[in-house]
C-alpha cells in the first residue's frame, strides 16, 4: 500500500482534520509541551498520523557505546525489541547509526537493505524476525541537534514505503522542534543517565494523581503485580526511598507534571 493510501486510511479511521499537521502549526503546539510524557504522547500521535508503528529519539551514540538504550531519550519502541537489540550488541552493526555520524540529511533504511549488507551477525536472525512480527520493515532517520550542538536523531519505524518529499520535510521540522523542546524541558539525558520507559512514566503520573496500584492497573489494562513492578523499578532508577519521593524527583526532572 502506498504512503498516500495509508494516510487516507488513517484519516478515515478516526483521525480528524484538526489532528493532522498543518504548515507551521506544529511549532506552537510543541512549544506548549511541558514534560517528557507530553512529548511521548505527541510523538505517538505523529507516528500514527504518518503511518508508522513506533518511534525512538536518541542522542547519537559514541563509537565505544554498546547499548542503544543508553543513548535513548524517549521511545515507545516495544521493550522486548530494545532489550533484544542490546543483548545482541547490534549497535556495533547499525548502518543507521553509522550514517548518522556521517550526515545531517534525512534518510531511510529498509529491513531488506540491512539484511543484504555484509557484517550483520548470524545472531541477528531472531531480531529480524521480531521486527517483522512488530510490523517494522523500514526506519526513517531524521538527524537533529540542540542549541548547544548536541547531535541526535528522531527515528520513525514501520511499513516499507516511499515517504513523499513534503511529508519528509515536515517530519524533519517536527523532529528539530521536538528534540530542542526535550532539551529545554530538562536536558535529562545530559544531567543524568536515568532513562524512564513510557510505562514507568504512566504509572508515576497516575500515582501523582492519587491513584492506587489497583486503580492504575485498571486504567492501563495491566495486572496490579505489573504496575507494582514498574513502580518499584522506577523508584530504584530515581534513587528514591519510596513512590512519593519518586514522584517528586520525576517532577523535578521533567518526566511528569
Amino acid at each position: 500500500m502506498s504512503w498516500n493510501a495509508r494516510m487516507q486510511d488513517t484519516m478515515t479511521t478516526g483521525m480528524t482534520d484538526v489532528e493532522l499537521p498543518r504548515g507551521g502549526d506544529f511549532a506552537s503546539e510543541i512549544a506548549k509541551l511541558e514534560t517528557q510524557f507530553d512529548i511521548i504522547r505527541y510523538m505517538r500521535r505523529i507516528t500514527h498520523i504518518f503511518g508508522f508503528k513506533t518511534f525512538l529519539i536518541c542522542s547519537i551514540p559514541p563509537i565505544d557505546m554498546e547499548r542503544l538504550s543508553a543513548a535513548t531519550v524517549i521511545s515507545n519502541m516495544p521493550a522486548e525489541l530494545l532489550n533484544k537489540y542490546d543483548s545482541l550488541s547490534m549497535l556495533r552493526f547499525s548502518t543507521g547509526v553509522r550514517r548518522l555520524r556521517e550526515t545531517t540529511t534525512p534518510f531511510q533504511i529498509t529491513l531488506e537493505d540491512w539484511e543484504s549488507e555484509g557484517g550483520t551477525p548470524d545472531s541477528a536472525a531472531d531480531y529480524i524476525v521480531m521486527l517483522r512480527e512488530n510490523g517494522i520493515f523500514q526506519a526513517n532517520y531524521f538527524p537533529v541537534h540542540d542549541a548547544e550542538g548536541g547531535r541526535g536523531a528522531v527515528i520513525l519505524m514501520g511499513p516499507e514505503a516511499d515517504l513523499p518529499m513534503t511529508a519528509a520535510m515536515e517530519l524533519q521540522m517536527i523532529a528539530i522542534h521536538v528534540y530542542n523542546r526535550l532539551a529545554e524541558i530538562g536536558s535529562v539525558w545530559k544531567s543524568s543517565s536515568t532513562t524512564l520507559s513510557e510505562r514507568e512514566i504512566q504509572c508515576l503520573s497516575w500515582t501523582a494523581a492519587g491513584k492506587t496500584s489497583a486503580e492504575i492497573a485498571g486504567i492501563l489494562g495491566l495486572s496490579e503485580h505489573t504496575v507494582n513492578h514498574y513502580l518499584n523499578h522506577v523508584t530504584k532508577k530515581l534513587d528514591a526511598v519510596n513512590r512519593t519521593q519518586a514522584v517528586v524527583k520525576a517532577m523535578k526532572k521533567g518526566y511528569i507534571s
